[in-house]
């Protein structure tokens, strides 16, 4: 880790320690509980959201009785406004929120080794976690789903790729992605897929890259309205929370 890096890790540890007093922050950090989920100012707390530095980002305070450790890990040139409802859905007592921003430009290796480490020192620090919830949307998706081989944390995981282009192989700014075969001892992994004519990030590709076939992993396709409306890319991630409910 270089020494800027370093420096970001250790300020984490710090904000992580202390409690994550509103404060401390100013008006305008991007605390789930004041973040408009759908009404007039939703792009503009995305907006606040996707500002935040790289790094693993505290969305609440916390106590250290939390028992689940929930993380989201946007997509491509998100705006983060898709984000904001299913995460105030997600999100309940017993867990502790974070967004993990990342250089969705680069090569998803690199991040996925930083937040790797960020996940282990938050796992020492917060001592009742029972669990770990990654959830990653699209190029995020492909980030989260590359730890399904490797995951050997102490805690159990689950990990979410909605409408992640995880089923083929591709080369990205300098490295491979190579789809995982096989899932660790201490993960279940979930695939959420959209449907492929409806969803405008891969109706033009003749074969759908959501589609991996995986031993073990379970996979959910999602209908093709929600709401009333054509359930796309963004929207997917609102449908799988309400799936999943609040965490406990």
């Amino acid at each position: 880790m270089d020494p800027i890096e370093n420096l970001k890790y250790l300020g984490f540890i710090g904000f992580l320690l202390t409690s994550l007093a509103y404060g401390d922050q100013g008006e305008e950090y991007p605390w789930l509980e004041n973040l408009d989920p759908g009404g007039g100012g939703y792009k503009k707390s995305g907006a606040r959201l996707i500002r935040l530095d790289f790094g693993l980002n505290p969305l609440e305070s916390f106590n250290g009785k939390e028992e689940v450790l929930l993380i989201s890990v946007h997509g491509s040139r998100s705006e983060g406004y898709e984000w904001i409802y299913p995460l105030q859905r997600l999100d309940t007592k017993k867990s502790a929120t974070f967004f993990y921003r990342w250089n969705d430009s680069k090569c998803y290796l690199n991040s996925a080794e930083k937040l790797n480490s960020y996940l282990s020192e938050a796992m020492r620090n917060l001592p009742e976690l029972e669990k770990v919830v990654l959830v990653g949307h699209s190029y995020g998706g492909v980030l989260v789903t590359s730890l399904v081989e490797t995951w050997n944390n102490r805690l159990p995981a689950e990990i979410h790729s909605i409408a992640g282009p995880i089923g083929l192989e591709f080369y990205r700014e300098g490295c491979n992605y190579s789809p995982p075969k096989h899932i660790s001892d201490k993960a279940v992994f979930y695939q959420w897929r959209t449907q492929h004519h409806l969803d405008a990030a891969f109706k033009r590709l003749k074969k759908d890259p959501q589609n991996l076939t995986l031993k073990g992993s379970k996979v959910t396709r999602l209908p093709e309205s929600y709401r009333g409306r054509r359930l796309g890319h963004n929207w997917s991630i609102s449908w799988v929370a309400d799936e999943l409910g609040p965490l406990n």
